[in-house]
C-alpha cells in the first residue's frame, strides 16, 4: 500500500511549566493545516503554533520524520524537535 500524508496544525500554549505543545488537529490539506495554524496561533492562550505534515506507511505504522510547513508566534525550536 502507499504511503499516506497527513497535514496537521499543532498550537503551542502558556503553561505554569512554559510553553508546551497543545492538541494537534488533522487537516486535509496542506494549505488548510497552514490557515489552521495561522488562526491557532492567534488565540490568546496560545504562545503559537506550526503546521507540518509527515508520511506514515499503513502496512507498519511507521511515521517518517515531520516537515515543518510554517511557524506562527513563538513555537521554540527546542519544542518543534518533538514532532520526532
Amino acid at each position: 500500500m502507499a504511503e499516506i500524508t497527513y497535514c496537521v496544525a499543532l498550537p503551542f500554549l502558556f503553561t505554569d511549566d512554559g510553553i508546551l505543545p497543545g492538541d494537534a488537529v488533522e487537516c486535509p490539506s496542506v494549505s488548510a493545516a497552514i490557515v489552521r495554524a495561522e488562526i491557532m496561533a492567534r488565540k490568546i492562550c496560545n504562545a503559537g503554533a506550526i503546521a507540518f505534515c509527515r508520511n506514515c506507511n499503513p502496512d507498519t505504522g511507521a511515521f517518517g520524520d515531520p516537515i515543518v510547513l510554517k511557524k506562527f508566534g513563538d513555537v521554540p525550536d527546542e519544542l518543534s524537535l518533538t514532532l520526532r
